[in-house]
């Protein structure tokens, strides 16, 4: 597949009712509870500046923004979740705190340089495919000693075969990346790891309600002939949700939250 290919599959997806209800609104393991632990560990108040990258349909910058008081920026690759995420901010009485813009994560021309006091990415990193680019500009955005939240999937050992092609990328699976890895694509960006928590247990009971779901989904698929979004395919996302649940397992995949922070001096 072609980045530009995988950027889109993926913006897609998550822009779509399937993706809801296979892992619900904040398509992230740990939900907001651990969305509130980033904010938490980031030091956030109401005087934040605060930037979502790849914000989806912007649950989590809703709940930072209602949790913490901070002005929150969400970025999405996506018109559709961007549409979705204003339409949330408004519901929740919080648009005057919470904006939302369309742009890619490894291209934030539109944002100056130092805007924010901090960022946090929720299991996105891993799709993107310019890394060491999307870590750059996370660097620049930062305020000298903002700091980066990261929560994402992790990888012990080579990818599997299983999590080649869409339906891989989709599950944030087929670029996963060992924590040693994340950390020095952050550090060669000037960013320092300072802080690192282990989350596996939130991925084993996301990928555990994303194999029951999936499962409902081939029924009601069956009985009433229901179309998947495009570039989806039921039977690839039960092996690869079938084959992440034994990687789990086997202590290959992991959920990993980091702190970083940017270098004062830059």
């Amino acid at each position: 597949m072609t980045t530009e290919a995988i950027k889109t599959c993926c913006a897609e997806f998550y822009a779509s009712d399937w993706v809801h209800l296979l892992v619900g609104n904040s398509l992230h393991p740990g939900g907001l509870a651990l969305t509130e632990r980033l904010g938490v560990l980031l030091g956030l108040d109401a005087h934040s500046r605060v930037l979502d990258l790849a914000t989806g349909p912007g649950a989590s910058a809703v709940h930072l923004a209602q949790v913490f008081g901070c002005h929150v920026v969400g970025v999405d690759y996506s018109a559709e979740n961007v549409a979705q995420a204003e339409v949330a901010a408004e519901r929740e009485a919080v648009a005057d705190r919470v904006e939302f813009q369309q742009a890619d994560a490894e291209q934030l021309a539109a944002l100056h340089d130092q805007a924010f006091d901090a960022v946090i990415c929720e299991c996105a990193f891993c799709t993107f495919p310019n890394k060491p680019g999307a870590a750059r500009e996370i660097a620049r955005v930062l305020v000298p000693d903002g700091r980066f939240g990261l929560s994402d999937l992790t990888r012990d050992g080579e990818p599997s075969v299983e999590f080649d092609g869409n339906a891989g990328w989709i599950a944030c699976l087929a670029d996963a990346q060992p924590v040693a890895d994340y950390i020095r694509a952050l550090q060669a960006a000037g960013l320092h790891v300072t802080h690192v928590e282990d989350h596996h247990d939130a991925l084993a009971e996301m990928v555990s309600l994303v194999q029951r779901r999936l499962l409902v989904a081939q029924i009601v698929t069956r009985i009433e002939h229901a179309e998947l979004p495009s570039g989806v395919d039921l039977q690839q996302a039960k092996t690869v949700a079938r084959r992440a649940a034994d990687g789990v397992r086997a202590g290959e995949l992991g959920y990993t939250l980091l702190i970083a922070s940017r270098d004062a001096r830059q």
